[in-house]
């Protein structure tokens, strides 16, 4: 059946338990999405090679059902091919019926009961149970038949849900007194585990992610407060239709079938699930005739049907609402964004949910993420599934079994019998070179831990042991660096800069001041949605390792304001200033000075007409606040200078020392340490100084999409600005964006920030930017100073761009 590896570990691990035909009852414990109908259907193969004539499959709802029916249907998208014997499917509907009614009385057919869970249930004085009612064709009742079936075998299909707890569930499945009880679930119930040898086999989804078997889960969210329903809700479908557009170009440029993305959203209630429809199918959101489908209790066939036909290419489907209907049991492929409304109110239902979205379209990944991704947008509980995400993945690992240990278990089983269990009992699964670390683990672009120095080194010797034990050399140390292959030369115009001072009050904030920065405001401020993929890895020795990994941000939705709106506000905001008094002159510096501010940044007069998005009018508000604030005390620079270009940086130079990978910054940098694994750094390693500054600069250069590359400058090197004092100003970094534009960054903390030093530095290269932009034989500079508190109200380079006043 070209099992895949954990699948036939799974059904050695099985069969050897199940040897003895003793009655007794197992669980696999197999992660979502990683093919538990295949064991369920090999282990049958199996039970009919021995001999075994009588097979009943439990599902706990009708979407288990016919979708564990259509696994049986040659004619059906979901059968499974490739057993050697061919059962007669016996249901509720048509065990009296023709071939399937001679079927039961035949004991050489091989006979595949597939009943829900309520139909075994015992009758009561309100209810009854046809199964358990005498049959006429049978001569007994459908259930007193199965329960005399000598070799009956029992495979009970989302395990979990006839835990103990489930009396009457418990009851039906075990009173029938099988050969064997096997259990397949992704969410075993905890109880099971505390039955010795009651769990034979367990791969985690942190495995099935390390292996290529499933998606990425990617946990998106927004740091701006907004986690109503409506922006989830809008946010959702912007990340489907992003993918829905770059999917059908990848699909047709590799000539393959076009998958549609679908988004899934899970509620609490009927009425929860309503309102988020009637949402999605109204203006800004899905907008397409029957692009939305409704998924309750209470649902009707032609839903349902609609539902069962969701992966065709023509289905105008793109996002099922559901209560608790779909949440295990539901498997397709195309489920690519997953809203949860609820509160996750377990971590079975938390993998429940996740579940639906972890199949891969193509049967594997192909290496292109808006394909091998599963985005899961969390607002306003990103920071439960962070800090759970290894219960999430169900983080308990065992060692990895080779293949040719599972030939052999496969091998003997068909041979009439089976040595010892591939895998130790639950209480000796141990992960194996696992790298533990507390607090978020810094990947690819540079988050921030909270290990410390000594742990991050220690993991980093066991891993060099890993390594020399298996063989793997180590590099040789290197002699000299060279900037990393396709970046830029950068010529620095350096450049003498000399300030004077100039107080305002309000009756003197200049229109002209007012208008520069208003020009911040001419464009809109794009609000990220940061992207966190819970990524795994094997190790050395087959153990996995799970990495938390930083991803590009996308772009979040937001609200619009009427610009007489945006207007109104302005012109309160700065009226309700403390220090001043209301008055009617100060209502007139209020008017024309946001007549000003405003006079550059729209496009036209007709207010009605140019809304702004929620962004760029709150951050209006608090620019132009901060202008009429530092007006007091603000210092205007006037300049003389002389220009002296330096090319940056050399085509050569003298390996930097030691290195380590900037996933292992913690809580504070190295002097001296050289940081590599940059994205978009000229410089293949990177030296700092501070963490909370220059850090948080690079990391945000490093994932921006409108920064093609960035340089950390020395300390002590050509590119300065020679101030009028004589003294030097040494900047930070330099970046290009996608524009052409460069800028120079500097990074201060807060406690230096309003220091006279400083601030004459920032002033001096406030000027000099302007300036040798206009002689326009170096391009266009800009100068970006960001303090701590910037960054810190910072989730973005766009969002740091207008907090600092950056942007024009």
């Amino acid at each position: 059946m070209n099992l895949r590896d954990p699948n036939k570990r799974a059904v050695a691990a099985v069969i050897d338990e199940i040897e003895s035909g003793d009655g007794r009852e197992i669980v696999c414990d197999l992660a979502t999405g990683v093919g538990k109908t295949y064991i369920c259907r090999a282990l049958i193969d199996y039970l009919a090679e021995q001999g075994v004539r009588n097979v009943l499959i439990v599902t706990p709802g009708r979407t288990i059902q016919k979708k564990t029916l259509s696994n049986f249907d040659p004619n059906h998208p979901k059968f499974v091919p490739g057993g050697d014997f061919d059962p007669v499917v016996i249901t509720a509907e048509n065990y009296a019926r023709g071939r399937v009614g001679d079927a039961l009385h035949d004991p050489d057919a091989l006979k595949v009961f597939i009943f829900n869970v309520h139909l075994l249930t015992k009758p009561t004085v309100k209810t009854s149970r046809a199964a358990h009612q005498p049959d006429e064709f049978i001569g007994t009742a459908l259930y007193e038949h199965l329960r005399d079936a000598s070799d009956l075998v029992v495979i009970a299909d989302e395990h979990h849900v006839y835990r103990s707890e489930a009396k009457k569930f418990h009851e039906a499945v075990r009173d029938l007194n099988p050969r064997a009880l096997v259990g397949l679930t992704a969410t075993p119930d905890k109880a099971d585990y505390q039955v010795p040898g009651r769990v034979v086999f367990q791969y985690s989804l942190a495995e099935a992610i390390a292996d290529e078997l499933v998606k990425i889960p990617v946990i998106v969210y927004r740091e701006d407060g907004h986690n109503d329903v409506r922006t989830q809700l809008a946010d959702a479908c912007h990340l489907r239709k992003v993918k829905e557009e770059t999917t059908k170009v990848w699909a047709e440029q590799n000539g393959l079938p076009v998958v549609n993305p679908v988004l899934f959203v899970v509620c609490q209630s009927i009425e929860e699930a309503t309102d988020a429809a009637d949402v999605l199918s109204g203006p800004g959101f899905i907008e397409e005739p029957g692009a939305v489908l409704q998924i309750t209790s209470g649902s009707k066939d032609d839903a349902l049907a609609a539902l069962a036909g969701i992966e065709d290419p023509d289905s105008p489907v793109r996002a099922v609402v559901s209560v608790d209907m779909l949440k295990e049991g539901w498997d397709v492929k195309n489920i690519s964004v997953i809203v949860a409304l609820r509160k996750l109110a377990s971590e079975t239902l938390t993998e429940q949910i996740l579940g639906r979205g972890l199949r891969l379209p193509y049967g594997k990944r192909v290496g292109f993420s808006m394909i091998d991704t599963v985005d899961i947008v969390a607002h306003d509980s990103y920071r439960k599934l962070l800090a759970d995400k290894e219960a999430l993945l169900e983080h308990v690992l065992p060692k990895k079994v080779s293949s040719a240990e599972v030939g052999a278990k496969i091998a003997g089983a068909s041979a009439g019998g089976l040595g010892k269990p591939l895998l130790p009992a639950h209480g000796e699964f141990t992960g194996q070179g696992m790298l533990n670390f507390t607090g978020e683990v810094p990947i690819n672009d540079g988050g921030y831990g909270g290990s410390t120095q000594s742990a991050v080194v220690m993991a980093m010797a066991a891993m060099e042991d890993r390594l020399t034990e298996a063989g793997v050399e180590q590099k040789q140390s290197q002699t000299t660096m060279k900037p990393v292959a396709g970046a830029p030369s950068i010529v620095f115009p350096s450049k003498r800069l000399l300030e004077k001072p100039e107080t305002y009050s309000l009756e003197f904030v200049s229109s002209s001041s007012a208008t520069e920065k208003g020009r911040s405001f001419k464009h809109e401020i794009e609000v990220e949605l940061r992207k966190v993929a819970l990524n795994a890895t094997r190790n050395v020795d087959g153990g996995v390792s799970m990495v938390q990994q930083n991803l590009k941000s996308g772009t979040a939705t937001q609200q619009s304001w009427p610009l007489s709106k945006v207007r109104e506000d302005l012109e309160d905001r700065i009226l309700n200033l403390p220090q001043l008094t209301l008055t009617h002159d100060e209502v007139e510096h209020a008017q024309r000075i946001v007549k000003a501010f405003l006079s550059d940044a729209v496009e036209t007069d007709a207010e009605d007409t140019t809304p702004w998005q929620e962004a760029r009018a709150q951050f209006a508000l608090t620019q132009l606040e901060k202008l009429v604030v530092a007006s007091f005390s603000q210092k205007l620079a006037k300049t003389e200078y002389e220009i002296t270009t330096v090319t940056v940086p050399p085509p050569i130079q003298p390996w930097p020392g030691k290195t380590m990978s900037k996933m292992q910054i913690v809580d504070k940098v190295i002097k001296g340490m050289g940081y590599t694994d940059w994205e978009q750094s000229i410089l293949p390693v990177v030296h700092f100084d501070a963490l909370s500054t220059e850090v948080k600069l690079a990391n945000l250069m490093d994932v921006s999409a409108k920064v093609e590359w960035w340089l950390r400058l020395e300390a002590r090197g050509e590119t300065f600005i020679q101030l009028e004092s004589g003294s030097r100003y040494y900047p930070d970094f330099i970046a290009l964006d996608k524009d052409g534009v460069y800028w120079l960054v500097e990074g201060k903390s807060n406690s230096e920030a309003g220091s006279e030093s400083v601030l004459a530095k920032k002033a001096a290269a406030e000027v000099w930017a302007k300036e040798v932009t206009d002689l326009g034989q170096f391009g266009t500079w800009k100068y970006l100073f960001a303090t701590e508190a910037h960054l810190g109200q910072s989730s973005s380079w766009d969002t740091l761009l207008t907090v600092t006043g950056a942007r024009d």
